[in-house]
């Protein structure tokens, strides 16, 4: 990779701030001093140095970000702000993504990371990761919601959902529920109660996989995860 990206990611600044460090020859592979960013280096082989210190690689980032309502799921936007927006600039620096997608509506568990294999396994349709959410929906949710959600319910367009499950919280003319689906299909939650004549006015994931959503942070904030959690994602490979 190149020694630039390397730098920046491993927190020695901005891609402006490694090139000054470069310019002042503080920077070795193997010894020998490097200035030009666009040189290539193996960091997993060769010895990179800045200042007489070791630079340690990193490559993958993991970030759980409790998503705030009016945020896109997407690296980039013309319009509207992005989770990306929100991430500090030494976190922005490996190029992260959503894995996933919440609506612009919706809240909660997010991962954001550059591994894409993660990605591809978390989002593969044969992994059945289960994705839970916490709704309030306007409309009487009864128990026989429940065993439509059990089978499986058509949407609008003819399809019909993966088996779900649906745990009242409270029913009434506006309900609190939470449901755990295996899929993502778009707008999924929301065309799942419309298929039972119900509307989805509020939405939050709370979990995905192994992991849930860690209470403490405020929406829009985020942390890294811990090693336990990276190690509890990545045994999905």
């Amino acid at each position: 990779m190149r020694i630039d990206k390397l730098l920046a990611n491993s927190g020695y600044g901005t891609r402006k701030e490694v090139k000054q460090l470069l310019k002042k020859g503080v920077v070795c592979v193997e010894g020998v001093p490097v200035k030009d960013g666009k040189t290539h280096v193996e960091p997993t082989n060769q010895s990179v140095t800045v200042h007489g210190e070791e630079v340690h690689y990193r490559e993958f980032i993991y970030l759980m970000m409790n998503k705030p309502q009016g945020v896109i799921s997407a690296t980039e936007d013309t319009r509207d702000e992005t989770v990306i927006d929100l991430l500090e600039i030494e976190d922005a620096v490996f190029e992260p993504f959503p894995i996933g997608r919440l609506d612009k509506d919706t809240e909660g568990f997010l991962l954001i990371s550059n591994d894409g294999k993660l990605a591809h396994q978390l989002l593969s349709p044969k992994k059945h990761v289960p994705k839970t959410y916490i709704a309030t929906v306007r409309g009487e949710v009864t128990e026989a919601d429940v065993e439509r959600f059990k089978v499986g319910v058509t949407l609008d367009d003819g399809y019909v959902t993966k088996p779900a499950v649906l745990v009242i919280k409270e029913s009434g003319p506006i309900s609190q529920i939470e449901l755990t689906i295996t899929e993502g299909k778009f707008h999924q939650v929301k065309r799942m109660f419309e298929a039972v004549g119900k509307k989805v006015t509020y939405l939050k994931r709370i979990s995905m996989g192994p992991l849930a959503l860690d209470e403490t942070l405020e929406l829009g904030e985020y942390r890294e995860l811990t090693d336990e959690e990276i190690e509890l994602l990545t045994s999905l490979y």
